[in-house]
């Protein structure tokens, strides 16, 4: 979203300089080394129009012209007038700059709707679709009354569903359509009957309450295997028969691999993909399509029933998964902000393992095959058909670290990657003012093929080299604050070291011990 059409709709926001600083840089003008990063007007962001190029604009300031690298500049003077345009020794051009100093923008967001004022975000509704007999799709929806907005579809993480797109359903709810579905074999998508039933003589109350372990697979669950493959799919039908037109997909962690896999399979249902912290890989087992000789190796890859070595395993491993007290400390590790309150979604994670058929898919999602494509393959078929692609990653992560979204970003230099700190594993849940405020932008952004700026991007510069911001919100009557680094189309490695090697001496230099 352009920041300056964005303040000039909604009052709340507001942009100005963090800091200001007269840096020395290196620039091929005579040897002179010394510009001024440009001021912001406050309320709007923008630069000077009268511009024939970019390193060739015609100057608006005249308090500062002719400035000698070695001549002493009194910084509280210039930087009470306000200026909005570059000036290198007083002469047009920053083309050659070899370095560029890092300046940071703070940006006023709108927070989340204020429920003890009664506001309680666009309405919320909890349905379900019949995808194939016996398989019903759980999924929630909010905001179709807006008919002519853009449709947007979140997909969950591995163990959650729907329940954990509840902030984005009630905020985005109120400018688009927005969907969000449980994966089957998750959340409330689990079967409503036992794909795989116990024999009823001798057999206890208890384990009658554990689904999937019998002997022989019902019809309807006849090589049924909850895999990627089958996630795809899913996806697809819905977008085909309940959204009805092509969709902008989001997904995290698994979600984010589903919404990338069905978007290289599908590119003509999708807008433009979203990955928040998406895991990089799914499955261990070869898939029988892509490798049917090694696949025929593995006797077992997911379906019903389970075999008996499967079953004891599984009551093994799953008796410890569901303990509330392991889920607790799961929800501490991803989450990088502890004050952050996770009831609701540590209530609804533990509702689902006490369905009677959680175990039995829980051992079939771990044992399913791999896709037929990688997150590689499938990103490489998404940029050849032009799936317009934004990365948004929480830093703190401890599962999926910033390492592969930078990753995903060397390979799509063009796409957006939006690093958020502090933020771990689940940046929509833990701090969705910001991941919301974002998403609103890029979708703006591609809706007006481009004539709204990118958030955080109101420097054409920028677009090249990055910029970071202080994204300020107001949280249960607090304010919050969040870094938000976006990374510029020439990120690579070695500057990324060269950028820490520079902060690291910096730093030093500050703070020497």
């Amino acid at each position: 979203m352009e920041l300056l059409s964005f303040c000039q709709s909604a009052p709340s926001c507001h942009v100005d300089k963090l800091k200001w600083r007269l840096v020395e840089k290196s620039l091929n003008l005579n040897g002179s080394k010394i510009f001024l990063a440009r001021k912001i007007r406050p309320g709007c962001v923008g630069v000077d129009s009268r511009s024939d190029s970019f390193g060739s604009e015609h100057l608006s300031c005249s308090k500062i012209q002719n400035l000698d690298q070695r001549q002493h500049v009194d910084n509280s003077s210039i930087l009470r007038e306000s200026y909005n345009c570059y000036v290198v020794d007083g002469r047009e051009g920053i083309r050659n700059v070899s370095e560029r100093e890092e300046v940071i923008t703070k940006v006023s967001i709108p927070g989340l709707q204020d429920e003890s004022n009664g506001d309680h975000g666009s309405p919320i509704r909890s349905c379900f679709w019949e995808w194939k007999p016996k398989l019903r799709v759980h999924y929630e929806k909010s905001g179709c009354e807006n008919v002519n907005s853009p449709p947007i579809l979140f997909l969950p993480g591995f163990g959650v569903g729907s329940f954990h797109y509840e902030k984005q359903l009630k905020d985005l709810g109120r400018d688009f359509r927005v969907w969000a579905i449980d994966f089957l074999g998750q959340g409330l998508s689990l079967p409503s009957e036992d794909p795989a039933p116990l024999f009823k003589e001798g057999v206890s109350e208890e384990e009658d309450q554990i689904w999937g372990f019998g002997k022989e697979t019902e019809p309807w669950a006849d090589k049924l295997v909850y895999s990627i493959d089958l996630w795809r799919d899913q996806v697809q039908h819905f977008v085909e028969q309940v959204i009805g037109e092509p969709v902008y997909v989001v997904g995290n962690s698994l979600g984010g691999f589903v919404a990338l896999y069905f978007a290289a399979c599908n590119p003509q249902l999708v807008k433009g993909v979203t990955l928040l912290n998406a895991t990089p890989f799914w499955g261990f087992l070869p898939n029988p399509i892509r490798s049917p000789r090694l696949a025929r190796i593995f006797p077992w890859a997911g379906t019903f029933p389970l075999p008996t070595n499967a079953r004891k395993l599984t009551e093994l491993v799953w008796q410890k998964i569901s303990d509330p007290r392991n889920i607790g400390n799961l929800l501490k590790q991803v989450y990088a902000d502890h004050s952050t309150k996770v009831d609701k979604v540590f209530s609804r994670i533990l509702e689902v393992t006490q369905h009677p058929a959680a175990a039995a898919s829980f051992a079939s999602i771990m044992c399913a095959p791999k896709g037929q494509l990688s997150f590689r393959e499938s990103l490489s078929r998404c940029q050849e058909n032009n799936v317009p692609i934004c990365l948004m990653y929480g830093k703190e992560d401890p599962w999926v670290k910033p390492v592969w979204g930078r990753q995903v970003k060397r390979q799509l230099p063009e796409a957006p990657y939006y690093e958020i700190s502090p933020a771990g594993h689940c940046p929509h849940d833990e701090v969705p003012e910001v991941v919301n405020y974002l998403l609103r932008g890029w979708i703006r952004n591609l809706d007006s093929q481009g004539s709204i700026a990118l958030p955080l991007l109101e420097d054409p510069e920028s677009v090249e080299y990055g910029v970071s911001g202080d994204l300020e919100f107001v949280r249960d009557g607090s304010r919050k604050s969040v870094r938000v680094r976006l990374f510029g189309s020439r990120f690579s490695f070695w500057n990324q070291i060269n950028t820490y090697i520079k902060s690291r001496a910096r730093d030093k230099e500050t703070n020497p011990r």
